[in-house]
């Protein structure tokens, strides 16, 4: 029977071959999925590896990315969400009920910590804070059932005791969570770190960071060994509605083939840049894993055998520097950028005043105001030219008048 063009337009005549061989695989845009018959409808269930029934559910797309990134953390079983802040609010939404309590660490990323607090105060969950790089100061209770870990913190940058952390968890049977965006699965396996081999229950990852690599695109992993736990998150994110874009997985999936090479480079590029950093006269304190002064560099070095990490230095000016000293310094700056995030090609700075983002006393912090340096794909000495140049301006600001 022939058919109106109008009709045709949505039921081609013919189609072409489905699949062939390419560098990258082929792009899946869909909310709806078509059944190939009335069986697929009906056998279908939502704890099948590849459940293809709605585009919430995922694509040939969305699968394969979130089948690489479960293998770069050396896991099981990744969903996906489309940032690394709604990763982290689906475990807290997961896992924890009126009357549980949640342990963060003292630097834990702000908006997790945010979240948290809102959690308390709406839904009576306790929040405790502990120090990350002691770990006696977590001492969880019967009513202890998750710890946030975080290697290393994104802002002061220490790496935590997470071998004695992950012990202490284990011993009472409180689950792990690690944000894991800092080692992005290359600095070391989150789930086999230690000797012992020791593993968290799940990790987070902005892969909005390295994974993605531009600067351009948003998106959370979440990544577990244990089927039990995956399933308990696949629920709760297939009943918030969770879903992300086929174009953004296929632009993720795209960049992964270069994360390892990039990291390096900001890996070494960072370590660079903290020598030169070390001999300037403006800082009283210069936080990397990698230095040995820094606090957890003992903790780094015995998990990131490798000796990896990631392109993020942070420095701490003398007291003597006031908050318009050190904004006229970043504004000074042509290379870095003003902006959140790290992991893209375009070095990047932000500023933070510690006094409002802490509730320990961490005596290993100098009094001061801080100031990250996010390392991009520049040359270095392009990027310490770009630094000195603006210190030199600091300086003449900061010269008394005769």
């Amino acid at each position: 029977m022939k058919k109106h063009l109008q009709t045709t337009l949505i039921h081609a005549p013919r189609n072409a071959p489905q699949y062939i061989l390419t560098v990258q695989p082929p792009v899946f845009r869909a909310s709806t999925i078509i059944f190939k018959n009335t069986d697929a409808l009906i056998n279908r269930h939502w704890t099948d590896d590849y459940d293809y029934s709605y585009g919430t559910h995922g694509t040939p797309t969305t699968f394969t990315l979130a089948d690489n990134i479960a293998h770069i953390e050396g896991g099981d079983y990744c969903l996906l969400t489309p940032s690394g802040l709604s990763a982290i609010n689906l475990v807290n939404s997961c896992f924890l009920n009126h009357g549980d309590e949640v342990w963060v660490a003292d630097n834990i990323y702000g908006p997790n910590m945010e979240h948290l607090r809102n959690l308390e105060s709406r839904y009576g969950v306790v929040v405790k804070v502990y120090n990350p790089i002691d770990a006696n100061t977590f001492q969880p209770t019967e009513k202890t059932k998750l710890i946030w870990l975080e290697a290393a913190g994104s802002v002061t940058l220490e790496f935590p005791d997470l071998i004695n952390l992950v012990k202490k968890a284990k011993q009472t049977k409180v689950l792990t969570a690690l944000d894991n965006t800092w080692g992005a699965g290359l600095a070391f396996n989150a789930f086999d770190f230690s000797s012992e081999h020791l593993s968290v229950d799940l990790t987070v990852h902005a892969l909005t960071k390295y994974p993605s690599g531009g600067g351009d695109i948003l998106m959370g992993s979440l990544v577990t060994q244990n089927k039990k736990l995956h399933l308990q998150l696949l629920r709760m994110h297939a009943i918030q509605g969770i879903a992300i874009s086929g174009d953004d997985a296929a632009q993720i999936q795209r960049s992964l083939a270069s994360m390892q090479l990039r990291y390096t480079q900001q890996s070494n590029s960072a370590s660079t840049l903290l020598h030169w950093f070390k001999k300037q006269s403006e800082f009283i304190q210069v936080l990397h894993p990698a230095d040995e002064s820094s606090a957890g560099h003992h903790y780094w070095k015995d998990v990131c055998k490798d000796e990896q990490s990631a392109g993020l230095i942070s420095v701490i000016f003398k007291p003597e520097y006031s908050m318009s000293d050190i904004r006229q310094f970043c504004d000074a700056l042509q290379l870095f950028k003003l902006g959140f995030s790290w992991g893209g090609p375009m070095s990047l700075i932000m500023l933070y005043d510690l006094k409002n983002m802490r509730t320990l006393e961490h005596t290993h912090l100098q009094q001061g105001l801080l100031v990250r340096f996010c390392i991009g794909l520049e040359h270095p000495t392009d990027l310490i030219q770009d630094i000195e140049s603006a210190l030199k301006q600091l300086r003449q600001k900061t010269i008394p008048s005769e």
